[in-house]
């Protein structure tokens, strides 16, 4: 390796007959101001270079970035896995990475919903446990994708060093080449040396300026003793002054380059060209043409800071703005939320400032993660607090079970009851008191209903099936009824006043027999017929229909009915209430979707649809509850 003192070119041959030039000194006859300057613009190109010098693959990371935050989880996996398989492992870092943080992202927000409905549902914290396949899948491609890296980096490494070693040896061949001066050999072995130095692959970035250093002083030295071979010589440094005149000019011409990522990288460029392809020109040339190209690296160095001078500027008011809404989403006030609904509307508020936030702009990864950490933090305050009100909303519903569960019992207790006064109104106050108690879990809900529903029926059937024994009057008001429903079958053209007519008359010829109910149906039919062809809104013709057998059931005094026709509507309402939640819910996660996005716009559509009928079946529940039974 190198020792200390060949990395000081001017102490390694202090003893030299000849002039030690710096490779980096500019004329001396340059102002020490501009000295500086062009210095510190040169060095940070060289730098660069050097940082740049252990990536010799053309297949060095330069895929092209995808914006996956649009992607499924699931084809996220598919193209970390196509990548994978058709890039080599050192050109895909920057796909990698994106992918990576679309997906924890993505996936993030999925464990979050998963965590919020596992409390919801009654869970602690601490037993929440979430396994995906496709999560196990994605880990299994990065491991993969992380052994091959590793094993490339290491291989690379090795064999960095490996150059290194050849070029000290070169170095070494070329000093042994000058101390021994044999003029008939040394030209030609000066210059098989030279390709070997061409031939070296990279080296570690650390050792890279110093052996270009050392090993270029030792070029000038052997050109400044070469003193057999002039012709020699003289062609070469003429070669070499005009190789490196075009790439002065072309460092000039890169100057008025728009694209400065580009014109910074086709400098890096001509500055290991400078280095590593060409040798050097005459002693009287080398200081002029050294502080040419200085002036044009300065030029082009200048330029590239001053951009990104205005695109750090530009990325703190991004900043700003991202922490001006974290600022607001934690000052956000939740201590009044004491329903669904006012959770609802702060769960849209809160969606509008996520908005704001991404709408902000995007960030580098350097600078977004401070203040991304803060927004996730801010979002997570807010999303404990919602999650603590519906986990207590879970422990009321499962009071509401118990109750319900209570009065199951008593229905089964009276269902076989031969005591009709005391077993009906029993059943009458079980079925209030079941009216008058809330939401049960929702996984609960059919099961207890069907439990109910299915003693209050059993227990309503025998107390009607011993009040209706048929009777001479039964079967005349059967007789007219089946007489009634043909000729009505037979109208042709009605109006909604004949319709409603209809209805009237119907009832006036009095209550069938429970044998005959099913003529009821049979007319409740007809005039649903009847009405679908009057051009009236939905709302009306659902309400006459609905009005149509209710009044028939009051007319019938079939509290039964009534009760359970009572029970069905408010069934539905829970049940339309939940679905518009839902719907609710999941527009949440299409916070970053526009509104004329197809999916959304659908969802949309749904809510409306279930909100038009939310509001068709609460009417029909204030019609039953208006009616005295």
């Amino acid at each position: 390796m190198l020792d200390k003192q060949e990395k000081n070119v001017e102490k390694s041959e202090a003893t030299s007959s000849e002039e030690i030039t710096n490779p980096l000194s500019t004329a001396a006859e340059t102002p020490k101001e501009e000295v500086d300057e062009n210095t510190e613009a040169v060095n940070e190109i060289e730098n660069s270079v050097a940082e740049n010098s252990e990536k010799n693959d053309s297949n060095e990371d330069q895929t092209t970035v995808v914006d996956y935050s649009k992607f499924t989880l699931e084809e996220m996996v598919a193209a970390l896995q196509k990548t994978l398989k058709t890039n080599p492992v050192q050109a895909i870092k920057s796909q990698v990475e994106a992918i990576k943080s679309a997906f924890n992202q993505k996936f993030g927000a999925l464990l979050a919903e998963k965590k919020a409905a596992f409390l919801a549902d009654g869970g602690n914290s601490i037993d929440f446990q979430f396994s995906s396949p496709i999560k196990l899948e994605y880990n299994s491609l990065l491991g993969d994708y992380k052994k091959k890296r590793d094993a490339y980096y290491k291989s690379l490494e090795k064999e960095l060093n490996q150059n290194l070693e050849k070029r000290v040896q070169v170095i070494e061949s070329l000093k042994d080449l000058i101390e021994e001066a044999d003029s008939k050999t040394m030209y030609k072995n000066f210059k098989e040396l030279q390709d070997t130095w061409k031939t070296i692959g990279p080296v570690p970035k650390s050792y890279y300026n110093d052996t270009w250093k050392i090993y270029h002083h030792h070029v000038e030295r052997f050109y400044d003793l070469l003193h057999l071979s002039n012709d020699f010589r003289d062609l070469d440094f003429k070669y070499n002054l005009e190789e490196k005149l075009k790439i002065i000019a072309k460092a000039e011409a890169l100057t008025n380059e728009a694209d400065i990522n580009y014109a910074s990288k086709e400098l890096q460029e001509l500055h290991r060209a400078w280095k590593e392809d060409i040798g050097p020109v005459a002693k009287e040339m080398r200081e002029e043409i050294w502080h040419k190209f200085s002036v044009a690296t300065k030029n082009i160095h200048d330029k590239r800071h001053e951009y990104f001078k205005q695109m750090r500027s530009k990325h703190q008011e991004i900043i700003d703005k991202k922490v001006a809404v974290v600022a607001l989403i934690n000052a956000y006030d939740t201590s009044n939320n004491k329903t669904h609904n006012d959770w609802q509307k702060s769960i849209n508020d809160i969606e509008k400032l996520r908005k704001q936030y991404f709408d902000a702009g995007k960030l580098p990864y350097a600078k977004s993660e401070e203040v991304w950490q803060k927004f996730k933090a801010a979002t997570k305050k807010f999303n404990s607090a919602k999650n603590t009100f519906y986990k207590n909303e879970k422990s009321g519903q499962q009071e509401n079970l118990n109750k319900k569960l209570a009065l199951i019992a008593l229905a089964e207790s009276l269902k076989d009851s031969d005591d009709w006064e005391m077993a009906t109104n029993a059943m009458k106050k079980v079925q209030s008191d079941w009216k008058k108690i809330g939401h049960v879990p929702r996984k609960f809900s059919d099961e207890v209903w069907t439990q109910f529903k299915a003693a209050c029926n059993h227990y309503f059937d025998r107390y009607h099936q011993q009040k209706n024994a048929a009777s001479k009057e039964d079967l005349l008001t059967v007789a007219a009824k089946k007489q009634f429903l043909e000729d009505l079958k037979e109208t042709t053209s009605s109006t909604k006043e004949t319709i409603l007519k209809a209805i009237s008359d119907w009832r006036a010829l009095g209550r069938l027999p429970r044998n005959a109910r099913h003529l009821e149906g049979k007319f409740n039919k007809q005039i649903d017929k009847m009405l679908s062809n009057l051009s009236l809104d939905k709302t009306e013709v659902a309400m006459l229909k609905f009005t149509n057998v209710v009044d028939g059931y009051v007319a019938d005094n079939d509290v039964r009915k009534l009760d359970s026709e009572q029970l069905f509507v408010r069934k539905k309402i829970d049940e339309i209430v939940r679905e518009i939640q839902q719907l609710e819910n999941n527009l949440g996660f299409f916070s970053n979707a526009k509104d004329d996005n197809p999916l959304v716009v659908n969802v949309k559509n749904r809510v409306n649809e279930f909100k038009d009928d939310l509001a068709i079946w609460k009417q029909k529940l204030g019609y039953l509850k208006k009616l005295d039974y």
